[in-house]
């Protein structure tokens, strides 16, 4: 039986069609350099969320990347209109799509490629999803961690075992303008603090304690967004130790990368700054709510180390001598 990559591989025009926020995206990073790698002479672009284009900047390798808006809400159905004419017109010969969403799925059947790869979604809703692809391929979900997933589903469709996955990322020189004057050359952990809700947070005075047990210099950043800038203020003037940098909302994503960068350890949340820190190779601690879908983002490996608590009301609830006891000992690991 003849593989999805098989009819692919000497495509001259590929695109890799995912819709999601930076976690998603930087979870894809591995999947697309096999893609790359398998298929090296393809013109190959991808289409991310339009708030994460940025991202990509540091992937040289994909030769074009298209923004799709989500944020804060996403186009009407017959908005995309013009963005389905513009796929016909670029004459891709192949999509893959490992998202499964509707939306994402409509834009592939009417991308008008001759090949069409699409993975079956966790919740079969729609009818017509079927028919939006040539080639399917069926990876179990929440089982195991997003980037793997997509691995498997590549590996599944025929894209050699043999090639390694990597997040290829390189960094711009102009990324670290903004950061160096703050933070010069000494060693520091980097903490993001907050996330997008409150139920995957810690309680405010429970990280004043937790940011207390440092005993090195640490970076303290959040998002461009009110509410995380006010909860920072807060922070700060509750802390029994003083930041060495504080980046209050001023950093983009890529600037938010390089910060990242430099660090010894990323401390945070289930956030899009963790998955950075991933991409990064940088030993991380962070928190989780436990949920049936938790092993789906939280990282593995030996360097990662991950604290699982209950909803609270409103903040997570995590007792703090297990998440003191649990960072102590990873502060230990990367010394």
């Amino acid at each position: 039986m003849t593989t999805f990559y098989q009819k692919i591989r000497h495509a001259k025009k590929i695109l890799v069609l995912d819709l999601g926020f930076l976690g998603d995206t930087v979870t894809l990073l591995p999947a697309l350099s096999v893609i790359r790698k398998a298929c090296p002479r393809a013109d190959f672009s991808v289409m991310v969320e339009s708030k994460v284009v940025s991202l990509l900047q540091l992937t040289p390798w994909i030769d074009h990347v298209f923004g799709y808006p989500r944020f804060p809400k996403g186009p009407k159905w017959y908005q995309d209109f013009g963005r389905v004419l513009n796929l016909r017109r670029e004459h891709y010969d192949v999509i893959i799509n490992l998202n499964g969403s509707d939306r994402s799925s409509l834009l592939t059947l009417f991308s008008g490629a001759t090949h069409r790869l699409g993975r079956v979604p966790y919740r079969k809703k729609s009818r017509f999803w079927r028919y939006c692809f040539t080639d399917t391929v069926e990876v179990p979900y929440h089982t195991q961690h997003l980037s793997h997933q997509r691995l498997d589903c590549l590996h599944l469709s025929g894209f050699p075992k043999e090639i390694s996955p990597d997040f290829d990322v390189v960094m711009p020189e102009n990324a670290f303008e903004k950061i160096r004057p703050s933070v010069g050359t000494t060693p520091f952990i980097h903490v993001s603090p907050f996330t997008t809700m409150d139920k995957k947070e810690l309680p405010a005075e429970q990280l004043v304690e937790l940011l207390g047990c440092l005993d090195f210099p640490f970076v303290l950043s959040c998002a461009p967004n009110e509410r995380e800038q006010t909860k920072l203020k807060a922070l700060l003037s509750s802390l029994k130790k003083q930041p060495l940098a504080v980046f209050a909302g001023s950093l983009n994503i890529v600037e938010l990368t390089a910060l990242i960068s430099l660090s010894q350890a990323h401390l945070c949340g289930d956030s899009g700054s963790l998955h950075l820190a991933v991409m990064l190779k940088k030993p991380t601690f962070a928190w989780f709510r436990e949920t049936s879908g938790v092993v789906e983002w939280a990282p593995t490996g030996d360097t990662h180390v991950n604290v699982f608590g209950d909803d609270g009301d409103p903040f997570l609830k995590i007792p703090q001598k297990k998440l003191e006891d649990t960072f102590r000992a990873f502060l230990m690991s990367i010394q």
